[in-house]
């Protein structure tokens, strides 16, 4: 039996199935305890690392007369705080949504891209600047320890191999975090490439090349840096999905049973995850529940098949874009009020109304039951409301149903 249809909310946001139970519990349970876990390790990993390699870089750079060692020891240190930055954000952006939070804590890893961003461009900078100014002075260049070389060389190893180690982890687990701490790492690795060659060149005799090197870390730190500044910056001003990632969820949609038509389809990114809107138009004559019924199975095929965190799915039995708004006319009550004066008497009781606002105007079905309206009766009333719908500013047409009582 037709049910009240019309321009309803049928599936909206629904956050973690534990956000309320956890948002008073005194334990931390990560969203995704595997990525949770991953990264913990990783990161613990690569801290301590970056902790021996800062020691080793700034004190063997100081003392074996290395700018570009010194520079790459710097460079380090912004992993080992970058590290610590990475651990804070793991944690913080694991937790479960709750009461102010209601679309989880997943930003605060964007977040964090962006200050780890933002502290190596400007540390990027800080280093060119310092390498081109002892540049303008070449008399004061010495020739490095040869100890410099070899520490050059452990470092590039280290670097190198924790870069392929933390990227079988990020992609293991798909973090866009660890992502970009794995490419950082590699970074890392060609700067200490870079050293490599420039302390090489400095003891063949061509001294200047050790600044050189100095110059062309930080312009490496100040390049990754930005990149994963702009990156973060466009995740947090909500920009959306690619065309290929949205049209693959379109077609997600619009396989859906039941849904005929979409439209005002918006994505945007969370972190790793992505967050999409959507209208979708269905059958206009058909009961509300099962609207919502095709609005949630079309909810859970965007999340089955893409990397999203949640859907917001509108029912729609129009498409706004190309039909009359419906929004002016009047409601339910105000509507059978004028009914009723135009035909003249009001209603018997025993009958039922449902309203279908379609293309701005109303179309009505009256349910009488067939113990209360003898035939000729509704074929009268049938009679008058077809005239009615002639000119009538707010219905389109009326249709006469004969029922039986339940």
């Amino acid at each position: 039996m037709p049910g009240p249809d019309g321009d309803t909310i049928a599936s909206a946001m629904k956050n973690h199935p534990h956000s309320h139970a956890h948002q008073h519990s005194a334990s931390f349970e990560p969203t995704h305890p595997e990525r949770y876990a991953a990264a913990r390790k990783s990161t613990w990993v690569s801290i301590f690392i970056n902790l021996m390699l800062t020691l080793l870089q700034i004190v063997a750079g100081y003392f074996g007369r290395s700018q570009s060692l010194m520079a790459d020891g710097l460079h380090s240190l912004s992993d080992l705080l970058a590290d610590i930055l990475v651990l804070f954000a793991n944690w913080h952006g694991s937790r479960h949504a709750d009461a102010n939070h209601p679309y989880g804590h997943a930003r605060i890893e964007t977040a964090a891209t962006l200050i780890l961003g933002v502290a190596l461009a400007a540390l990027g900078v800080a280093l060119l600047i310092a390498a081109g100014v002892r540049l303008q002075h070449p008399q004061n260049i010495q020739t490095v320890h040869p100890l410099t070389f070899w520490i050059a060389l452990i470092a590039l190893a280290a670097k190198e191999g924790m870069f392929r180690y933390m990227l079988a982890v990020a992609t293991r687990v798909r973090s866009q975090m660890l992502v970009a701490n794995a490419w950082h790492a590699r970074s890392d690795a060609a700067s200490s490439l870079v050293v490599l060659l420039g302390i090489g060149g400095n003891l063949l005799g061509y001294t200047f090349l050790d600044l050189v090197a100095a110059a062309a870390v930080g312009m490496i730190i100040a390049h990754m840096g930005g990149k994963f500044a702009l990156e973060a910056l466009a995740e947090l001003i909500d920009t959306g999905l690619s065309d290929t990632e949205v049209a693959a969820i379109r077609n997600s949609l619009l396989s859906t049973p039941g849904v005929r038509g979409l439209h005002e389809l918006r994505t945007r990114k969370m972190a790793d995850n992505a967050l999409v809107d959507a209208h979708i138009i269905v059958d206009p004559k058909i009961s509300v529940s099962e609207g919502h019924y095709i609005a949630e199975a079309a909810r859970q095929a965007v999340l089955k098949q893409h990397h999203v965190a949640d859907v917001m799915v509108h029912i729609d039995p129009e498409d706004d874009l190309l039909t009359r708004p419906s929004a002016p006319l009047p409601d339910r009550e105000i509507l059978l009020d004028h009914l009723q004066q135009r035909l003249g008497s009001a209603l018997p009781a025993h009958y039922r109304t449902t309203l279908h606002y379609l293309d701005g105007k109303v179309e009505a079905e009256l349910f009488l039951e067939a113990d209360h309206w003898q035939a000729d009766k509704i074929e009268k009333l049938r009679a008058l409301c077809s005239r009615i719908t002639e000119d009538d500013p707010y219905f389109r047409s009326i249709q006469l149903h004969r029922t039986h009582a339940q």
